[in-house]
């Protein structure tokens, strides 16, 4: 295979075009960084230099909802399904296989696109949210169902995006006890309330009632790492212990101490270590 000459700016699937910031060298193996809720590409600039560094080349989408030129209306058609085959498309513009990172939202998308596309993937960083699976059987056994009371809550129509209308509000003051900076929440201000990408964030959490169930329980082929806060305040242990159940391969939990669910820009360092340690095993 030559040689990529040129950046991925954007692709294309079914009508829909996604943004897309494209760095490092471009030689480089290819780095597929996956955004979670409520942030955008820009949440791993603080990571991806430290992956060109050693030779990577970062793809870090703005995946659908957040894009202006994919953000259809319709709940259904945000399910895992869709999003997963967004990503595939990405992989596909780029030359095919990648390793592939996710945080938050990202990380349940990076999950299932390894456990159902192993050939586009060449191994798996997961950030801060476990298997689905296992994030399932902990919601229905253990703390984690509480933790994830605000599922519920975006779920209402309208209700949601009202309370992030007003600077400060509700929105943001939930966002600052989770842990995120003052720089973190006026980011989310800008970059997904003043940019019309709220409602499309929030529809990934409307979609979930119609998944496709049968996904569920998919085990992952490829080396990976699961990497894990002890300040989440989202996710629980519980689910996180779970994966290790899910992976047939190469497999190592990361445990960060003192961090909050934020890792990608606030324990950058360590996010990328792990991140490189999985990629070089391969």
């Amino acid at each position: 295979m030559s040689a990529p000459t040129h950046r991925i700016e954007s692709f294309t699937r079914n009508g829909y075009e996604f943004d897309v910031l494209d760095a490092g060298p471009l030689d480089g193996e290819v780095v597929v960084l996956l955004h979670g809720f409520p942030e955008r590409a820009t949440c791993w600039d603080a990571v991806a230099p430290l992956l060109h560094a050693h030779g990577f080349r970062t793809l870090a989408p703005d995946q659908r909802g957040y894009s202006p030129g994919a953000r259809p209306p319709r709940r259904r058609d945000y399910t895992s399904g869709e999003l997963v085959d967004d990503i595939v498309e990405l992989i596909t513009v780029a030359g095919g296989r990648a390793h592939v990172v996710g945080h938050d939202w990202g990380a349940n998308i990076a999950w299932s696109l390894a456990a159902d596309r192993p050939d586009m993937v060449k191994t798996l960083t997961a950030l801060s949210v476990p298997h689905p699976t296992a994030f399932i059987r902990a919601a229905t056994r253990t703390r984690q169902g509480l933790k994830s009371w605000y599922m519920v809550f975006f779920q209402t129509p309208w209700v949601p995006e009202a309370s992030a209308a007003r600077p400060g509000g509700r929105m943001d003051r939930s966002l600052r006890a989770a842990g995120m900076t003052a720089s973190d929440v006026q980011r989310f201000r800008t970059e997904i309330v003043d940019y019309g990408a709220l409602t499309g964030g929030l529809n990934w959490y409307r979609a979930l009632p119609f998944t496709d169930r049968t996904r569920f329980g998919r085990r992952v082929t490829v080396p990976t790492t699961m990497v894990w806060s002890d300040g989440d305040t989202f996710i629980d242990r519980a689910g996180v212990e779970g994966c290790a159940d899910l992976v047939r391969a190469p497999y190592e939990l990361v445990v960060l101490e003192g961090v909050n669910h934020w890792i990608p820009t606030q324990a950058a360092d360590a996010a990328a270590e792990a991140i490189l340690d999985r990629a070089r095993s391969v």
